[in-house]
């Protein structure tokens, strides 16, 4: 234990009565307290509302999606597809088409999203069965009528059940239909699952089959509109994306990652993240204003002390550095208090549920939050920091007392 610190730790801690400037200490202390607090258990909801949006999105999404945008793209498929096979980051990938239809059941009609993927591979790349409430997620082309499976709130507006029939009526051949009075193209297919995702567009507007019935149905014969990718790590897939893009003609492909999908939402998400964290911080700011206050009363109460320091042959040095470990320990103590608080709460909340939610709402039964240990060091630094700078001029202002000045009267 240095010099320093050992007299600074006995300035904050073994002061023989309460007075204003250990009043305001210990202001300082619960001000950075409640601050750090409030940071992590925010950041934490932040954080598991982050990852519950993501995952929502993601059980009907791949990873990532190679789009052929143009003619000339169709030549380099199969390059692409020696490329998708040989990178050791991707776990599986699917051929995929998707378009709007009319589904139609007595009387009932509604547009919705027809995808068509490879039912091989599907359950490796996508998580179908996961959201799967009623019957299976069946839809390998087996028998006369295809075999589809839909969302539960789809199901609900074209009232109907796994095992019914509806008919698809493709866009293909529409406008020669009006003009030459002949039949659309229309086929019929079967439910044989009825899936919640808990992602509203796929649930209001989705029907996912095979690759060759959707291929069929809307005109695009052997053709593929890209590839959708599984990785075996979702944090990877920027990294194989600028991989694909660097490799693959920009003119004639599209690669997009998850987050792509859903930026903007993504964006909103982090900018409210980024503006809680800018606030809260504001707390400890207001805190360590505090630790900037009690340390410069302090250097005027302890000026004979310091004094009878520097006549022992004390250095500035070490004046310094004792008024700065003194705010800098009032900077540790608030913020081991608060990690400590903060983690508590969180651990409370997941343990216990102490702060449910209506399920029918939000879709989840309590307030959802994940621990980051990033999280605690950017909290910590920033608490230390300010710390460290509201220590800084009051531990100057003493370096630079004249001890003659100060002990002449004494």
């Amino acid at each position: 234990m240095s010099f320093e610190y050992f007299i600074a730790r006995r300035y904050l801690a073994s002061k023989h009565k309460i007075n204003f400037i250990t009043i305001i200490s210990m202001i300082s202390i619960v001000g950075i307290t409640l601050g750090v607090a409030a940071l992590i258990v925010v950041l934490s909801v932040f954080n598991g509302f982050g990852s519950l949006v993501t995952k929502f999105m993601m059980n009907y999404e791949p990873d990532l999606r190679v789009e052929i945008i143009s003619k000339g793209g169709k030549s380099y498929r199969e390059q692409l597809l020696k490329l998708l096979e040989s990178d050791k980051e991707i776990k599986s990938f699917s051929p995929y088409v998707t378009g709007k239809v009319i589904a139609y059941n007595n009387g009932l009609t509604r547009v919705a999203n027809l995808k068509g993927v490879d039912s091989k591979v599907a359950e490796q790349v996508y998580d179908f069965k996961s959201g799967i409430k009623y019957g299976n997620d069946n839809i390998a082309s087996e028998g006369r009528i295809p075999k589809i499976i839909l969302g539960m709130q789809l199901a609900d507006k074209l009232q109907v059940i796994t095992g019914d029939t509806l008919t698809l009526i493709s866009p293909v051949g529409i406008e020669k239909a009006v003009t030459q009075f002949s039949m659309p193209l229309t086929r019929k297919v079967v439910i044989t699952g009825i899936y919640v995702s808990n992602n509203n567009e796929y649930d209001a507007s989705y029907m996912i089959t095979n690759l060759p019935f959707t291929q069929f149905l809307l005109g695009y014969k052997n053709r593929i509109q890209g590839y959708e990718i599984r990785l075996k790590n979702s944090g990877d897939a920027s990294d194989v994306k600028e991989v694909l893009q660097s490799k693959l003609p920009v003119n004639d492909f599209s690669v997009s990652t998850w987050y792509d999908f859903h930026q903007e939402l993504y964006s909103v998400m982090k900018m409210e993240r980024w503006i809680a964290y800018l606030i809260l911080s504001l707390i400890i700011a207001v805190a360590t204003f505090n630790i900037l206050g009690s340390l410069s009363m302090s250097v005027i109460e302890k000026k004979r002390d310091i004094g009878i320091l520097r006549a022992m042959g004390t250095s500035e040095k070490s004046i310094l550095k004792i008024f700065m470990f003194e705010g800098i320990l009032i900077g540790i103590i608030g913020t081991l208090l608060g990690a400590i608080l903060g983690y508590l709460i969180c651990y409370l909340q997941i343990k216990y549920n102490i702060y449910p939610l209506n399920p029918l709402q939000y879709k989840v039964d309590s307030l959802p939050l994940e621990i980051r240990l990033s999280d605690f060091f950017y909290i910590s630094g920033v608490s230390l920091l300010l710390s460290f700078f509201a220590s800084l001029y009051p531990a100057k202002r003493a370096a630079k007392v004249n001890p003659i000045q100060a002990i002449k009267w004494e």
